[in-house]
C-alpha cells in the first residue's frame, strides 16, 4: 500500500506539533462540504433553538443541556455577538452561527464520506503513527462569520478532549480561503513538547454545566503560564488544505474582521482503550446507540511513531 505522508512530513509534525497538507481534499470534495454546510445553515430552525452561544472564555464556557447532549446529534451554536440583550438574533440566521456539531461525521453522508469512508485518510493515519487504534469522537463546521467571527484564544485541544494519557489529534480542513484578516490559524511550533496539559474541561454535575478541573497544583500552572511563549506562526490555507493539530500544541485564531467567511470542517480522533482512558468527566460522551467511530478496520492496530 502506497504511503500518503513522507518521512519528512511525519517528522515535521512530531517536531512542530502541526502539519499543513495542501490539497488533501479535491475541489469537488471541498465544494460538496461547503455546499452542504450552507444548506445546513438554511435548515437551521431558530424557533426551536435555545439560542445557545459558543464561547471559549474560561469563565463563561458553554455548558447547557443543548451542548452537553450534542455528541450524537447535529446542532447549531451561535456567535456571542449574534444575540442581543433581549435574546433575539441581531442578524439573519445563516450569519449568526459560530459552528455546527458534533456528529456530522456519523449522521451526515457528505461529511461521513470524507471522515469515516475515506481510504486516503486511513492511509494518512497509518503513516502518521500517532494512534494505535483511533476513534473519531466529534466533528464540526466552523463558519467564522464576517465581522463578528469571534477570536479563539490560545489553547490546546487535549484540554477539551482529555484522555489519560493525552491523545487528541485534530483534523482541520479549510473549505474557503483562510487569511490573516478572516481568522487563519496560528501555531506555536514545538509547544506540544514543552507545555503540559494543566487542566481539563469537565462536566460539573447535574444542571451545573461545565468548567475546568486542574491537573497540576496552582503554583505549577502559574510557573508554566509564565514561561516565554515564543513566536506564533500564521498558517494561511486554501480550500481543501488539511491541518493536522497535535492535542498539546498551542494554537489560536483572530477575530474575522473581513467581509469574507472562513468556513472549515474539523474533527478529532483520540486513542481508544486500553491504550488511553476516556472517562465520564468529559463534556462529550458516547451513547449506546452511537459509540465513538472506529477509524481503522476492526482488528487493525497501528505501530506508533518512534520518538
Amino acid at each position: 500500500m502506497a504511503n500518503f505522508l513522507t518521512d519528512d512530513q511525519v517528522n515535521k509534525f512530531h517536531k512542530d506539533g502541526y502539519l499543513v497538507i495542501p490539497g488533501f481534499l479535491s475541489t469537488e470534495e471541498t465544494e460538496a462540504l461547503l455546499s452542504r454546510s450552507k444548506q445546513l445553515l438554511d435548515e437551521f430552525d431558530v424557533e426551536s433553538h435555545p439560542l445557545t452561544k459558543f464561547t471559549t472564555n474560561d469563565d463563561n464556557h458553554v455548558g447547557d443541556d443543548y451542548f452537553l447532549t450534542s455528541g450524537d446529534k447535529i446542532r447549531y451554536f451561535l456567535e456571542e455577538d449574534a444575540v442581543d440583550a433581549q435574546g433575539k438574533l441581531t442578524r439573519e440566521k445563516q450569519k449568526s452561527v459560530n459552528k455546527i456539531g458534533h456528529a456530522l461525521h456519523e449522521l451526515d453522508p457528505t461529511f461521513r464520506k470524507v471522515t469515516l469512508e475515506n481510504e486516503r485518510l486511513r492511509t494518512l493515519v497509518r503513516d502518521l503513527k500517532f494512534h494505535r487504534d483511533p476513534v473519531a469522537l466529534q466533528s464540526m463546521v466552523i463558519t467564522k462569520q464576517t465581522h463578528i467571527g469571534g477570536e479563539v484564544p490560545e489553547h490546546n485541544d487535549s484540554t477539551f478532549l482529555y484522555t489519560n494519557p493525552p491523545s487528541a489529534l485534530g483534523f482541520w480542513i479549510a473549505l474557503e480561503r483562510c487569511t490573516a484578516s478572516n481568522g487563519a490559524l496560528s501555531f506555536l511550533p514545538g509547544s506540544h513538547l514543552t507545555t503540559p496539559i494543566t487542566k481539563r474541561f469537565v462536566r460539573l454535575g447535574e444542571n451545573k454545566g461545565t468548567g475546568f478541573e486542574p491537573l497540576v497544583p496552582p503554583s505549577v500552572e502559574k510557573e508554566i503560564s509564565g514561561t516565554p511563549k515564543g513566536e506564533y506562526i500564521l498558517e494561511t490555507c486554501n480550500p481543501g488544505d488539511l491541518v493536522l493539530i497535535h492535542g498539546s500544541v498551542l494554537h489560536k485564531s483572530e477575530r474575522n474582521t473581513s467581509p469574507h467567511t472562513r468556513f472549515a470542517y474539523t474533527f478529532h480522533m483520540i486513542e481508544s482503550p486500553p491504550y488511553a482512558e476516556y472517562d465520564e468527566k468529559n463534556w462529550l460522551q458516547p451513547t449506546k446507540e452511537m459509540p465513538f467511530s472506529r477509524v481503522l478496520p476492526s482488528g487493525e492496530i497501528n505501530v506508533l511513531h518512534a520518538a
